[in-house]
């Protein structure tokens, strides 16, 4: 599926959350789809855990 549907879909959904549940459900849609991207991002292996907790004045520096 290519990113322009994904995207399409995503927003298809805050778009029906935000009409029928109001602003808080929208809320609700959006965060819970950035946890589902994270953690899709973790199980494709684009990210890892020590990415959030890396201190920034290492840089780009990786051991």
């Amino acid at each position: 599926m290519s990113m322009a549907v994904v995207g399409m879909v995503a927003g298809m959904a805050l778009g029906f959350a935000g009409y029928f549940g109001g602003f808080g459900a929208f809320l609700l849609v959006a965060a819970l789809g950035a946890v589902g991207f994270v953690a899709g991002r973790f199980v494709d292996g684009d990210l890892e855990p020590g990415d959030f907790f890396r201190s920034r004045d290492r840089g780009d520096r990786r051991r």
